[in-house]
């Protein structure tokens, strides 16, 4: 599969500021795959250091952390060359290993023409309690195919372009088959095994196996939280998680018998392990958007919109036939998506409006920041007229020159109103903080 990650690791390779590479992201999005393919087309040799599989192989980094001993011995233990500048080093797993993980500042340190990469599933758990200088190492995230993607994998290269273009109005024939492409999106969901299983059978219950495979993974992983968190306490809330996108996070509502600190430890732990994204309350009167973000306002996303699908237990016959995609799971899915796409286009936290007042509230979607300028986003159908909310931001934020509007309906530009109607399709475009 064609991945973006594949250009952000070839502008790694050649940097010549170079220094280890950490790639992030929760559990199978695709991170062995994408670093193994890059390992295998991009240099002489590729050397896979599995630190769960062998826990032998730990003993490794017992003593000193020299980074020539340390390739010496896997030298022997693989029966494989490493060689600077031809070799990819690749520790996967590594999480399994807290030493394996200081050991990266010395490859910087001492063998700083060698390329190496680690990456792990629950990484940022064992990162808590590991200290390695700031500087030492750079790192890359990994998230599950966003829609262009998806379209890249099914073979329609030609459709990528359109929806990775500048959003415009589009010819009636392309809008209905992308938002067809898209109504399949949503259910079929970005996470790798779920998109080859649909591809290569062209079942989408087949995807559907895989994306049940994926969340009793996700639980049997649970028992890795403790003694953090509490295994039913957190399945709890990640079924919750799924039932609550685009609505306010109150932990007292989240699961029944358990005290809110166990609940907010509990939604901490899932963030952490990147399976849900924490999307905060900001105020759009100036940049960086965190400085303002609450900590007690705040939505959450599933990591992908096909596990979010199998979580709430929707009824497929019902929702999948729906003719407005606004309308399937009451909204939901929508929001889902917009935010799943801006968070890959946006590169970094995203946020939204919220406004708590005793005579009226307020809310927009999302906030992106596009070139040094904040867009308040909304996903909705309807009319311009019916956007009390945005009207309201813009009005109250003047260096919030615009505002999206995000639907199923077509391409239209409203200059006398600073709003833009864009289709589902184009979110990731148009409201990239890159290139493209």
């Amino acid at each position: 599969m064609q991945r973006f990650i594949d250009h952000d690791l070839e502008q790694w390779r050649t940097s010549r500021r170079r220094k280890p590479l950490i790639l992030r992201g929760a559990r199978q999005v695709g991170k062995t795959y994408s670093i193994r393919h890059f390992g295998e087309t991009r240099f002489d040799n590729f050397v896979l250091v599995d630190l769960e599989r062998n826990l032998a192989w730990h003993k490794v980094f017992e003593g000193n952390l020299q980074a020539r001993k340390i390739c010496s011995e896997f030298e022997v233990l693989l029966n494989q060359k490493i060689i600077p500048g031809k070799t990819l080093l690749f520790f996967d797993e590594i999480q399994s290993c807290p030493r394996a993980i200081s050991a990266l500042r010395y490859f910087y340190e001492d063998m700083p023409q060698l390329h190496v990469i680690a990456a792990g599933s629950l990484l940022e758990f064992a990162m808590q309690d590991i200290s390695f200088p700031v500087g030492r190492v750079q790192f890359l995230t990994l998230h599950p195919l966003c829609f262009a993607e998806y379209l890249m994998a099914k073979g329609k290269e030609k459709a990528s372009r359109i929806i990775l273009s500048e959003p415009e109005k589009v010819s009636k024939a392309t809008h209905e088959l992308l938002n067809e492409e898209l109504r399949q999106y949503f259910f079929v969901g970005g996470m790798p095994e779920s998109v080859k299983a649909y591809i290569e059978t062209g079942s989408m219950q087949e995807s559907f196996e895989v994306q049940s495979e994926i969340c009793d993974t996700y639980r049997l992983d649970f028992s890795k939280y403790r003694p953090q968190a509490d295994k039913h306490c957190l399945n709890t809330i990640l079924t919750s998680i799924t039932q609550s996108v685009g609505q306010q996070i109150k932990y007292s509502r989240l699961g029944e018998g358990f005290s809110n600190p166990t609940l907010k430890k509990a939604f901490e732990l899932l963030n952490l392990a990147r399976i849900i994204t924490k999307v905060s309350s900001a105020e759009p009167s100036g940049l960086p958007l965190g400085a303002t973000a609450s900590a007690k306002i705040f939505k959450a996303l599933m990591v992908d919109i096909g596990l979010m699908r199998h979580l709430t237990g929707m009824p497929i016959d019902v929702e999948y036939h729906k003719l407005d995609l606004l309308n399937i799971y009451r909204g939901a899915m929508a929001e889902q998506f917009v935010g799943q796409e801006m968070i890959i286009s946006q590169k970094k936290d995203i946020y939204y409006w919220s406004r708590r007042a005793k005579s009226s509230s307020a809310e927009v979607d999302f906030l992106a920041v596009i070139r040094g300028k904040i867009f308040p986003v909304e996903v909705k159908s309807g009319a311009s007229g019916r956007l009390k909310s945005l009207h309201l931001c813009l009005n109250n934020y003047p260096n919030c020159q615009k505002g999206f509007v995000f639907s199923s309906r077509p391409y239209a530009d409203l200059p006398e109103q600073n709003i833009t109607f864009i289709p589902l399709y184009f979110v990731f475009s148009a409201t990239c903080a890159g290139e493209v």
